[in-house]
């Protein structure tokens, strides 16, 4: 984790931050140093948070390419500081002449690599006009204020970490393959660190942005070699597909955990729906007494889990299309009956789980980013190409990456997607429908004030992560750095395991699961939660994921 400190001053000569490393004037946390540079940079211009939002999520498209983007797609939460919320869906959407079946075989099975990979697997990118829609709502600097700290980085270059090195020169070979004309993120010879990445097919499709607005891609040059970029693959995006595309606003979904309201996103994303319901789930065991991550608390959240996760497959997708039982869900006594017949001696298999009844019937490459302005007013956004560098396929003379989020639809309903997560017809392909997201941009409230912005990475475990990282701060009292950086657990439903971190659990807590009929599986990292905790002394202090190039800045 770094963070960093910007020393400025504030009304009156104040100093804002404290000798704790903790901010009074502002926080942006990020993925990427540059990125999270980028926001304080508008923050200190005097903008507000959603102009500092543009400006990350513009950089994130530069410095970020396997997950920042401006040819995927999102979800923001907003807060302003008198306390007004609202939520932004600019997720993608299936081309117009997408069909049910598109990615099955004669045989009626799933072509994995079809919805994976290559211009066949893109939707139409949403980030573009989100950014637009919540600067035309909610901006106070110009539109090519925010978008000058990205342009510059596109035209200058930056620094590459030694992170991105590895994964840029491990995905050469397939970069290549997929984009046989060449592309910025390929060398001759391999990458090093320190070696600065220039764009300049990407700066110019920037300006261009910068120049005319949403028009700027969703029409005229860029709108074309998008076009020209589906014919040479065989992809599906029209004309009519990007300039009829706009991004909706929608209320978030709130719910309480004891002195606590959530505030966070509806469908097409399953996770602020989700995220309530697992709250719920838990809310009237004894987790403090029992101890972060002791058997006890860890078997009550799997219960929960694997419940939750059921009822995402059944009853979650995209509203416009299909009626999500919200109201249903997100009831509490629902949560509380659905751990009805969990019991303490064994493990509930998921294979006797299906979803509730009720009336009516993500490679984890996404990123994050949080931020609150002097005012208080705070953005939590989650954003996403699905899997790393989403199809793989850049856009020729336009220097973007195009998504692979036609395979968050379930491309046969009852078969997993690339994160093992199972879907219905809820979520099945049709023209234009937005496919079902993980993705749970949040903001938490105490005692009517602005209290924590969180959210994360990481396809399926997104909504188990945020889940944990609140649970750290309000159950266990971790400070919001010591939150994030704590080891999780998750389960899905399906499959039917445990996976945890290296160092999640003791050996003690192993074997009681174990006793119980709990399978338990070692992974690598679970998500890279970004977020930032309104102190009760009214100071800022940033959670920067210590398993990434995460950075949060303040002053």
């Amino acid at each position: 984790m770094v963070v960093t400190a910007l020393l400025a001053g504030c009304a009156g000569g104040q100093i804002g931050r404290n000798n704790s490393g903790e901010y009074r004037n502002g926080m942006v946390v990020s993925a990427h140093p540059e990125a999270s540079k980028a926001g304080i940079e508008i923050l200190k211009k005097g903008g507000n948070a959603v102009d500092a939002a543009v400006a990350v999520q513009f950089a994130l498209a530069v410095v970020y390419p396997n997950a920042g983007n401006i040819g995927g797609g999102g979800f923001m939460v907003y807060r302003s500081a008198k306390g007004q919320t609202d939520a932004l869906d600019f997720r993608e959407k299936a081309p117009g002449s997408a069909s049910r079946d598109m990615y099955l075989d004669v045989a009626g099975n799933p072509i994995t690599d079809m919805s994976l990979y290559g211009q066949p697997a893109s939707g139409v990118p949403g980030s573009v006009d989100g950014m637009a829609e919540a600067h035309r709502k909610y901006g106070k600097l110009s539109w090519t204020a925010v978008l000058s700290p990205a342009i510059a980085l596109a035209e200058n270059g930056f620094a590459l970490t030694e992170r991105q090195v590895g994964e840029l020169n491990s995905h050469s070979g397939t970069f290549r393959k997929y984009n046989p004309s060449g592309m910025s993120l390929v060398k001759a010879g391999k990458w090093a660190v320190g070696d600065r990445l220039v764009q300049p097919d990407l700066a110019h499709t920037l300006m261009l942005i910068r120049d005319k607005g949403r028009a700027g891609f969703y029409e005229g040059e860029t709108a074309g070699k998008i076009v020209a970029e589906m014919q040479r693959g065989g992809g599906l995006i029209s004309p009519g597909d990007l300039k009829n595309y706009h991004a909706a606003w929608r209320t978030p979904v709130s719910g309480k955990y004891k002195d606590y309201k959530i505030i966070t996103m509806p469908p097409p994303s399953s996770g602020g729906i989700a995220l309530v319901q697992l709250l719920h789930s838990v809310e009237r065991y004894p987790l403090q007494r029992w101890g972060m991550n002791s058997d006890s608390a860890v078997q009550v959240m799997v219960e929960a889990e694997r419940r939750v996760y059921a009822d995402r497959a059944t009853h979650l997708g995209d509203p416009d299309f299909y009626q999500v039982p919200q109201k249903e869900l997100t009831r509490s006594t629902y949560s509380i009956a659905r751990m009805s017949d969990f019991h303490w001696d064994q493990a509930t298999p998921s294979a006797q789980v299906s979803a509730g009844k009720v009336a009516p019937k993500e490679h984890e490459e996404t990123t994050h980013f949080s931020i609150v302005d002097r005012e208080g007013n705070a953005v939590s956004i989650t954003t996403t190409l699905n899997g790393s560098y989403g199809s793989l396929v850049m856009v020729q003379g336009a220097g973007f990456l195009l998504n692979n989020e036609m395979d968050d639809f379930s491309v046969k309903p009852g078969s997993p997607n690339m994160y093992g997560l199972v879907g219905g017809e809820a979520n099945a392909i049709a023209p234009g429908k937005r496919m079902l997201s993980s993705m749970t941009p949040t903001i938490v409230e105490k005692d009517g004030k602005l209290f924590m912005v969180v959210g994360t990475p990481g396809g399926s475990t997104i909504i188990t992560s945020v889940f944990q990282t609140i649970l750290n701060v309000v159950e266990y009292n971790k400070s919001m750095s010591a939150a994030v950086a704590a080891k999780r657990f998750h389960h899905q439903w399906l499959p039917d395991e445990v996976a945890a971190e290296k160092g999640a659990l003791d050996s003690l807590t192993k074997e009681k699961l174990k006793a119980k009929g709990y399978l338990l599986t070692d992974r690598g990292a679970i998500g890279r939660v970004d977020a930032i905790l309104k102190t009760k002394w009214g100071y800022l202090e940033g959670g920067a994921d210590p398993r990434g190039d995460d950075t949060a800045l303040g002053w």
